[in-house]
């Protein structure tokens, strides 16, 4: 099932790090995948035990991969195909910025006025 010669963005599309095999390609081509601190093209043959530096939206990922996956499978599957060993001051910096920016409510005194603002306006302009 293994094939003999593995390309890189479908590896990183197989162990889902990107959504799309296109997203992989470009992110390889946009240099925000580094082997040994160089960019690597998307064409790069992948092979057990190298290490990647990958950046993608949500953070900035270092693996090292334990093997070869050409076909896309779910989550609990795919991580057993690479070990992901990020710097802890990068987790720590994720989890930050996750309490800071993502809280799901709109900034106080920011965006459309409340009907009572709107009354409160009215009644100024009125006088």
């Amino acid at each position: 099932m293994e094939k003999e010669k593995l390309r890189l963005d479908k590896y990183l599309w197989a162990i889902r790090l990107f959504k799309t095999r296109s997203q992989a390609a470009d992110a390889c081509d946009k240099g925000k995948v580094k082997y040994n601190g160089d960019n690597c093209k998307a064409s790069k043959t992948v092979n057990i035990g190298d290490e990647y530096e990958v950046k993608t939206e949500a953070k900035r990922w270092v693996i090292k991969v334990t093997g070869l996956l050409d076909h896309r499978v779910q989550y609990s599957e795919a991580i057993q195909f690479y070990i992901d060993i990020t710097p802890a001051e990068e987790l720590d910096r994720i989890k930050f910025q996750a309490a800071v920016f993502h809280t799901g409510k709109r900034m106080s005194k920011q965006g459309r006025p409340t009907k009572k603002d709107k009354r409160d306006l009215d009644e100024f302009l009125s006088e």
